[in-house]
């Protein structure tokens, strides 16, 4: 998808959730349902304080939208608290939940190595399109066409706090990166991509 085709979409503000300690300890975590760490309490709590200051009374024109796994909800709640906002005052959309990795959820990548030293070249050489292992398994090519019609639905302003993989699948469809980029990329847990009129800007 095309930078024009993102100039379609409303100011968003996209936010991954705060740190679990399977971040912590490097454990893929995929559709697991994993509770936020002290850490990622503060960097939930330092976004929701960058939103109040930069949007202000501007908050009340934005939708707030979270993927239904836990992680997400208590970022979104503690987010919403921090931009002093009624903390379950969101709505939850199914399509924003993380890749699902398959047989690889809940190990660490040393633990999927030692098991098959190959597979993690095989995927850093295509990850985009690379698929785990596993009956509900999903490449980001597949989670990018998932997650698509999510953006493309947005009517108001809106603040969406999800994961790394939705994050990458944004930054390919609407944010002009590359596939395999996008696969690479770096995803902040403290700090917020936002997007406007094609442009984005972690801030």
């Amino acid at each position: 998808m095309s930078d024009s085709a993102s100039a379609v979409l409303p100011l968003l503000y996209l936010c991954r959730h705060g740190q679990t300690d399977f971040n912590a300890e490097g454990r893929i975590q995929g559709q697991l349902d994993t509770p936020l760490n002290a850490l990622g309490r503060v960097q939930a709590k330092r976004n929701g304080r960058y939103l109040r200051l930069m949007l202000g009374d501007r908050l009340a024109e934005f939708d707030f939208i979270a993927s239904p796994l836990a992680r997400t909800q208590e970022t979104m709640r503690i987010l919403r608290r921090e931009c002093r906002l009624a903390p379950d005052d969101y709505a939850t959309d199914a399509r924003l939940v993380e890749l699902n990795f398959g047989d690889w959820q809940g190990h660490t990548l040393a633990e999927i190595s030692a098991s098959d030293a190959t597979v993690l070249a095989r995927r850093d050489a295509a990850k985009w399109t690379f698929r785990p292992e596993g009956a509900a398994a999903e490449s980001y090519a597949m989670l990018a066409e998932r997650a698509a019609p999510v953006f493309l639905e947005l009517e108001r302003p809106s603040i969406i706090v999800a994961h790394g993989g939705i994050t990458r699948a944004f930054l390919n469809l609407f944010g002009g990166m590359a596939p395999d980029a996008a696969a690479h990329a770096r995803i902040f847990q403290d700090r917020i991509l936002r997007a406007d009129k094609g442009a984005t800007e972690w801030v």
